[in-house]
Order: structure tokens, then C-alpha cells, then sequence
């Protein structure tokens, strides 16, 4: 079943035109609105937060927005500057998400999640994520998915907040109570509509089609069609210049699998050699198959390094032609590389006795594409005393920094991601504990080496300028090694509140 993602920006032209000015921009509490042309009038076309919320609205005169609002910062709107952002947004959204993206002018996109969620947690995740990445950049979002592209679009902006995930089959519940507005259609017709007493979806959706039909045209039908997901809507997927992309048509549809796959080879081959043209390797590549009623079935495949190996791409490819429906045919098939990154060739070996090393990365590519990219990771040193800021997870392909672990003292093969309480008894300051208390289980210390004193950064945090950390090394009756630490020196309060800690486990 097909899942649509609706990103809604509710104050795209707004945020826009604030980071185009950057310091001469207005400053978030200040009412702004842009103004544009419909017809002979001049009206609000776009409005920040604050002046939403002392009263303007969108579509309302110009005039009257400023006798409304004292204060009121009034600019010229600039739909082409917002369609070319909203653009490169959307080649953004491709690049990360999925391989249909588009945008859905004026404040908005669309992405074509199917297949594609479980490579970044599932629904939930990704929608908070696309949302949250928003927030980090001072842009407001709202994020619906459902089935169909007319679901999603009214529950992002009328149910979303932030994030709304609609179960499958069930947009007709989600959408009927939500007002007519909400169907993208003509602001005539929602008028008319009006006087005749709808006000909701399910209102218009339970009356019978012909009277609508002969009063509004067919413009009505077809968008409650979409909006329940009884009519198809095809998403064109946003493509530039700049992405190197292959393309064949076919006289009469394609169908079975194994001419799918034969004609990805040869996409495949081509796109290799226009990449060697330009120097290039591809990171990501989109397989997308247009059927015969427009709509599209798509394959994305990630590499952890640029390559162009045909037989390598070609493989990460036609693993997954069973995922693709082709309908009653596919027509044409695209290949693009959505990210592609310079490739130098490099030597493998230089002698004959050398052994060449070893090359892990088409199973990371492998796994990457079948569990998702970002759960893929390494763990690598980051130059810092503190133990748990000593460690980073990196991309499997990253290569070394040169920082290494220190080896004067040993470290516990599992680090906790965070200290876990302890209850003990120590004698003394400078003595390991006789006996702790871990997860309620109580364990008698046998062996101990320590303490090593962990200063804190305090070039980072000023909290940090007397903190202290006291670590032991200790052997249980069982044999079981473990790492704990006294948070402070023992004798001095500033440096720590002397509690006790468990941070990891040898062996």
C-alpha cells in the first residue's frame, strides 16, 4: 500500500525572506506580512506567527492589515524566490528520505515514502525527525503521512502537531470531520459550497456526486476521490540538471522481472560511464519506474563509499525488484544518482607480495540497504578525559582521525552509555569499596586496582573547573570485573557529590 508524506510550512515565505535578510530581518515578534496581487486588489499573501496571532489572516486587504496591527511590518512577496527555495528543499528531502519527492507550492512537499520509513525507524521516527530538522533551523513544520497524497496534505495542516501518522485504510475516518478547505480546491467553490451548508468533508462526501458535479464541475468529485484515496494522484519527482540521470522508454510496457532487471543492468551500465565523464562516483542512486497510469514504483540504493562498479550497483539494485508492482506495465525507467561525490582511483596493491587489504564496504552497502543507513555506525576515539565523551559513532566508511584510546590504564570492553548508581561501603577515601550493590544484587569486592583520578574539562564547562572522578578496577567473588568511580576526591564537596558509580564491565 502506498504511504504519502506531507510536509507543511506554514510560514515558508516568512522564514525565507527572514534568513535572506539575515540581520536586517525584523526580529521573530515583530508582526510581518507580505503582501502580493490578486486581481486589482492587494492583499496578505503570507504572515509570520505574530501577526497571525493579532488577527490577520491570509487573503485579508492590505489596508486593513494595517489598520489592524500598529506596528505592522508590511513587504513585497516574492513567489518565484519562494517556488526556486521551496525547490531546493525538495532536492534536500531527495537526497535523505526517499526517491519521489516534490515540492507542493506554495508552503509545502510531498514524498512518496512507501518501503522507505523502516530505513529511518519507522513512521513516527522519520516524520519527527524531518520536523525536528526543521525546528534546528528556525522553521516551523508540520508533517502528516497517510495513503494517499490528499489525506496526508489535509491532516498536515488541520490534525498535525507537530506530527500525525494516519494507519492504513483509515484517512476516510481521519478526514471527514475536517472542513471543506482542507479538499485544495478553488476559493470560489469552497465559497459557494458554504452557502449551501457544507462545512466538512464527510458533510460533502455523503451527498450524491451529479447536482455537485453539474453546480462546481468536476474539480469536486476528483479531489474527494483523492482526498479518501479512491483517485490516483501521481507525484513527479523534482529532478535539476545537476543530477546525472539515465533514462529508457519502452514501445510497449514492460512487466516481468527479469526484463526489469535486464534493462536496470544496461540504466546501470550507462549511468557508470556518465559518471567516469564527469569524474564521479555515486553514493545513492534512485531506480524509478513509471507505469502506465502515471504513477511510480521506485528503488534507492546507498553506497558507503562513491562508486561506479556496474556489477556492484547492479546487484544492490535488482536485489529488490520484487518490491516493484508493475501494474499494467512500466513505460519508462529512470536512473539518477541523487548523490554523487568525486572518485579518484586509487592503487589497491603495489607489489606482487603485498596483501591487499581488506575491502568491507559492499557489505556494509548491503546491510545499509536492507536495515537502513544511519543504524550502520563504528565507534570511534574523540580526544577527551571523560569517558563517556571519549567515544562517537561514525559512518562504517569514515576513515581514522588519528586519535587513539589512552592504554595506561585499561578500559572495559562494554562502557554504559551512562554511569549507573551504585550503593557501597568504603573505609576509606583513597580505598576501593568492600562491597557494592548494582541492579539490586548485592557483590563483595574480592580484587581492586585503582583509584585513576579523571579530571574534569574545564575548558568546556565552568562546572566542570574542580570536578573530580575517582575510577577502581574490581573483581567480584564471581570473577566478574567491573569499572566503578566516586564522583568527587572524597574530602572536598565542590568536587563532587561523592556518590558511586558502575560505568562499565570488563570481559
Amino acid at each position: 500500500m502506498p504511504r504519502v508524506v506531507s510536509l507543511f510550512l506554514p510560514s515558508w515565505s516568512t522564514d525565507r525572506l527572514r534568513r535572506t535578510l539575515g540581520d536586517a530581518a525584523p526580529p521573530p515578534e515583530t508582526p510581518l506580512v507580505l503582501i502580493g496581487r490578486e486581481q486589482r486588489r492587494r492583499v496578505v499573501l503570507a504572515a509570520n506567527a505574530a501577526a497571525i496571532a493579532a488577527g490577520l489572516r491570509i487573503g485579508m486587504p492590505a489596508t486593513k492589515a494595517q489598520a489592524l496591527v500598529t506596528g505592522l511590518v508590511v513587504m513585497d512577496a516574492d513567489p518565484t524566490a519562494d517556488a526556486v527555495a521551496l525547490d531546493r528543499l525538495a532536492l534536500w528531502a531527495l537526497q535523505r528520505y526517499a526517491p519521489i519527492v516534490a515540492a507542493d507550492p506554495p508552503d509545502g512537499l510531498v514524498i512518496d515514502t512507501t518501503d522507505a520509513d523502516h530505513l529511518h525507524g519507522g513512521e513516527a521516527l522519520m516524520l519527527s525527525g524531518m520536523v525536528n530538522r526543521f525546528f534546528a533551523s528556525g522553521i516551523f513544520a508540520r508533517a502528516a503521512v497517510a495513503d494517499s497524497w490528499g489525506a496526508a496534505h489535509a491532516c498536515a495542516r488541520f490534525l498535525a502537531d507537530p506530527t500525525l501518522v494516519v494507519s492504513p485504510g483509515a484517512q476516510s475516518d481521519a478526514v471527514k470531520n475536517l472542513p471543506i478547505a482542507a479538499l485544495r480546491l478553488d476559493p470560489a467553490i469552497v465559497a459557494g459550497l458554504r452557502v449551501l451548508g457544507f462545512n466538512t468533508i464527510g458533510e460533502l462526501a455523503s451527498q450524491p456526486r451529479a447536482p455537485l458535479a453539474l453546480r462546481f464541475g468536476p474539480e469536486l468529485g476528483r479531489r474527494l476521490d483523492q482526498v479518501m484515496g479512491r483517485g490516483a494522484e501521481p507525484i513527479d519527482p523534482v529532478r535539476t540538471p545537476e543530477l546525472v540521470e539515465v533514462r529508457r522508454s519502452f514501445g510497449e510496457p514492460i512487466a516481468a522481472p527479469e526484463t526489469i532487471a535486464r534493462y536496470a543492468a544496461k540504466l546501470v551500465d550507462q549511468l557508470c560511464r556518465a559518471l567516469e565523464e564527469k569524474g564521479l562516483g555515486a553514493r545513492r542512486v534512485d531506480l524509478l519506474f513509471q507505469r502506465v497510469d502515471s504513477s511510480y514504483q521506485a528503488i534507492r540504493a546507498g553506497n558507503a563509499t562513491p562508486i561506479r562498479d556496474v556489477r556492484r550497483l547492479t546487484r544492490l539494485l535488482t536485489d529488490r525488484i520484487e518490491t516493484i508492482d508493475p501494474g499494467f506495465g512500466i513505460e519508462i525507467m529512470s536512473l539518477t544518482a541523487t548523490h554523487a561525490e568525486p572518485l579518484i582511483e586509487r592503487q589497491v596493491i603495489s607489489s606482487l607480495v603485498e596483501d591487499p587489504q581488506a575491502d568491507v564496504s559492499g557489505l556494509i552497502d548491503i546491510l545499509g540497504n536492507r536495515i537502513g543507513e544511519r543504524r550502520l555506525y563504528r565507534l570511534a576515539p574523540v580526544a577527551s578525559d571523560v569517558p563517556e565523551r571519549s567515544v562517537a559513532r561514525v559512518a562504517p566508511m569514515t576513515p581514522d582521525n588519528g586519535e587513539t584510546w589512552p592504554d595506561h590504564w585499561p578500559r572495559p570492553a562494554r562502557l554504559l552509555p551512562h554511569p549507573e548508581r551504585i550503593e557501597t561501603m568504603a573505609l576509606l577515601p583513597d580505598h576501593p569499596p568492600v562491597n557494592f550493590t548494582w541492579r539490586g544484587i548485592r557483590r563483595r569486592v574480592k580484587r581492586a586496582d585503582g583509584p585513576e583520578r579523571v579530571f574534569g574539562e574545564w575548558w568546556k564547562r565552568d562546572a566542570e573547573l574542580a570536578a573530580v572522578r575517582d575510577y577502581f578496577q574490581v573483581e567480584d567473588d564471581a570473577g566478574e570485573r567491573y569499572w566503578i568511580f566516586r564522583s568527587g576526591d572524597g574530602e572536598h564537596g565542590e568536587t563532587g557529590s561523592h556518590q558511586w558509580f558502575l560505568h562499565g564491565i570488563f570481559g
